[in-house]
């Protein structure tokens, strides 16, 4: 994702502020800024970040034109103890996730996600019949929904046990496995390829959680009705389907096959002049590069042509490579299955949507927006 950086200069003239109310706004995440690459000295500010704030205080807007934007990217929607982005660091309950991808696993994650004892996540052989993994589980999810119990008036440790549950119905599609073996080695072994088990293990870690996105988003609102926790985790999934979140990967094997074709420089203008982004690159909370990418990314040696996309992107864009880059070319290096990718943060972001569930249902309150119309 592509992204326009202005100057200290030139986010005061649209402010209207003084320097001590830029920097005001930067510490407290409503401006994101980031080192000028050719003067470190200086720095240089998100322009969609700085245009969004003045014009919330030209005229001081009523509050449902506020509250109308604040439904958009940028002022968070509800408060949550699970996860935070700040400063470039992205924590799981206060502890930095880079650093527990060192050593924990995904099921050590959901422990502490949902603040639970450890867990084991139920084996499962099955057959998927000719259909996609993602195809499985969303099927999977669908048939417990209907027989699954409300959330509502349910106390907290019944449903830690439920997520479980329901995590074991997922995996049952995307990690299918006759022994109860960690999930990245079930994936590993699954694909055929225990050379992958570490690198698919630090991918899992870091795509599990990640604040108030799209599909935990949805799976709030879900949990907020009341909903079973399955039918939170299927809303969350079919969200996750779509191409400016989970399906963003596709974008990057697109980007290879251009590169493959006319070269790597070319292929990134080609993308950019056609589709106005290059989603393999950057990403809005992290300025400086997502730190989750380099992680996974450093576990493994990724393909040459990825490893020429990366610094051209960077050179062309300004831009590190992000997650979804990161995936695509942990799935390239590993000669993974086409769907490995979205199987990987599927798997992953099911426990994120777990913990938002159960936390959104002990809040006790229902998620609703009012609508503000503007039609005829």
């Amino acid at each position: 994702m592509n992204t326009l950086w202005i100057t200290a200069e030139e986010a005061l003239s649209q402010l209207g502020t003084k320097p001590q109310t830029l920097y005001a706004n930067v510490s407290r995440g409503r401006i994101r800024a980031k080192a000028d690459p050719v003067d470190s000295r200086r720095s240089l500010y998100q322009a969609d970040d700085v245009r969004r704030l003045a014009e919330r205080h030209a005229g001081r807007p009523r509050a449902s034109a506020v509250a109308a934007e604040a439904i958009r990217w940028g002022d968070p929607v509800l408060p949550t103890t699970i996860s935070s982005i700040a400063d470039g660091r992205l924590s799981y309950r206060g502890h930095d996730a880079v650093e527990l991808s060192l050593t924990a696993d995904l099921e050590d994650v959901a422990t502490l996600l949902w603040q639970t004892p450890t867990i084991t996540v139920r084996a499962a052989d099955v057959t998927l019949a000719g259909r996609s993994r993602l195809a499985a589980a969303l099927m999977n999810l669908a048939a417990r929904v209907a027989d699954d119990l409300p959330t509502l008036g349910r106390a907290s440790p019944i449903l830690r046990g439920e997520a479980v549950d329901v995590l074991s119905t997922v995996a049952a599609a995307l990690a299918p496995w006759p022994e109860p073996l960690p999930l990245h080695q079930r994936l590993a072994i699954g694909w055929k390829r225990p050379a992958a088990v570490e690198p698919i293990r630090k991918a899992l870690v870091l795509a599990a959680e990640h604040e108030l996105n799209v599909s935990a988003f949805a799976a709030r609102v879900t949990a907020s009705s009341g909903a079973a926790l399955s039918a939170a985790v299927l809303s969350g999934l079919a969200t996750l389907t779509g191409p400016r979140h989970g399906g963003a990967w596709l974008s990057v094997t697109q980007l290879v096959e251009r590169a493959n074709a006319v070269g790597v420089r070319e292929a990134i203008r080609g993308m950019l002049g056609s589709e106005g982004a290059v989603r393999a690159f950057g990403h809005r909370l992290y300025p400086q590069g997502d730190p989750r990418a380099k992680a996974i990314i450093a576990s493994f040696e990724a393909p040459p042509l990825y490893g020429l996309l990366a610094e051209a992107g960077e050179d062309l864009l300004g831009e590190p490579v992000n997650l979804d880059f990161a995936l695509a070319s942990l799935a390239a290096a590993f000669d993974l299955p086409d769907e490995a990718p979205m199987v990987i943060f599927a798997l992953a972001r099911t426990v994120g949507w777990l913990a938002h569930a159960m936390e959104q249902v002990e809040s006790g309150h229902l998620i609703r927006p009012r609508a503000r119309y503007s039609g005829q």
